[in-house]
């Protein structure tokens, strides 16, 4: 029995050798020091002794459409993985005219990574002079005084634009809608009182909760955030209402299944360690570890839902 398994040993060292030789890359869609950026060095620190080296290249540009385009034209050999976004697989079919790739057809989804929850955050001087301590606050104060709200985004076709059109139909308010070039300008436009509510990323915006500048009126998820289980949710009020941020691991299309089966125990293995819940954690993210058809179920609720979105904010960038 022992030399039985000295010899299987034996066997498999070569495997091992080949499969440490053997170099995984993640292309990331943005560019370094952000948060998506962040969570797949993350992961690819973590699943190094199971698939061994894992290396990040950055691919910005086109709203996260040149990387992922990369990865839809790269060989599908489970050597060169990808990250697939809320906007890139959910609201750029939409937003752009023509992509370069099929989210639908191009990619093998691996797993899910993780959520991020979007918060209605509210200028506290604003919320204080107007007496808007709740959501019911802000649409009752919204429907008695129509056109005179208004809230910021990173821009047309942004999450924050999306949710806020979202919202706005739902509830059966106006608020006009002011595009900044980018999340940090909308931020502090905020701040400074020149909006009076934005739909924000709950990890950009919990520094400025916690310290008393904004505050959180409701999250986006369907249920309460784990980091702020005190605010309630949208859906709450208006039954169905979701929007998160959320990425997660695809491959090329064509990626046999027994490499893509394997790709995702790898990860789900890492996404499910305490380790990286804590570090996840400190980025106000929950990780999401799903199956692939799961994450390919997900994708496309999420792509009908942004369809739908799309068109009621009118958003197109070209």
């Amino acid at each position: 029995m022992q030399r039985r398994s000295l010899i299987t040993a034996a066997a498999l060292a070569p495997v091992a050798a080949l499969a440490q030789a053997r170099t995984t890359r993640i292309v990331v869609p943005f560019a370094a020091g952000g948060p998506i950026d962040v969570t797949a060095r993350i992961l690819a620190e973590r699943v190094k002794d199971t698939l061994g080296s894992v290396i990040i290249e950055n691919r910005p540009g086109g709203g996260g459409n040149i990387g992922v385009d990369a990865v839809a034209k790269a060989a599908p050999d489970g050597l060169t993985l990808g990250i697939a976004t809320t906007a890139s697989h959910g609201i750029n079919p939409w937003l752009f005219s023509k992509l370069p790739f099929d989210p639908a057809k191009d990619f093998a989804p691996i797993t899910q990574m993780l959520r991020v929850p979007n918060v209605l955050v509210i200028n506290a001087d604003t919320a204080q002079r107007l007496n808007i301590q709740s959501l019911a606050d802000l649409v009752k104060y919204a429907k008695a005084n129509p056109a005179k709200l208004n809230y910021g985004s990173g821009g047309n076709g942004s999450a924050g634009h999306l949710a806020g059109e979202m919202f706005k139909n739902q509830a059966g308010i106006f608020a006009l809608h002011i595009p900044y070039n980018g999340g940090n300008p909308a931020q502090l436009a905020l701040l400074s009182g020149q909006v009076d509510f934005n739909f924000d990323n709950l990890a950009t915006a919990a520094p400025n909760i916690r310290s008393g500048k904004l505050k959180a009126l409701a999250v986006t998820t369907l249920e309460r955030s784990a980091v702020m289980p005190e605010v309630p949710t949208v859906a709450e009020t208006y039954k169905g209402f979701a929007i998160d941020t959320w990425w997660g691991l695809i491959a090329p299309a064509g990626t046999p299944r027994d490499v893509v089966n394997r790709l995702n125990v790898a990860f789900v293995d890492a996404l499910k360690s305490t380790e990286v819940k804590t570090r996840f954690a400190n980025l106000m993210a929950e990780p999401a570890p799903s199956t692939p058809e799961q994450f390919d179920d997900f994708m496309k609720r999420e792509r009908s839902k942004y369809e739908r979105v799309v068109k009621l904010s009118g958003a197109k960038v070209d």
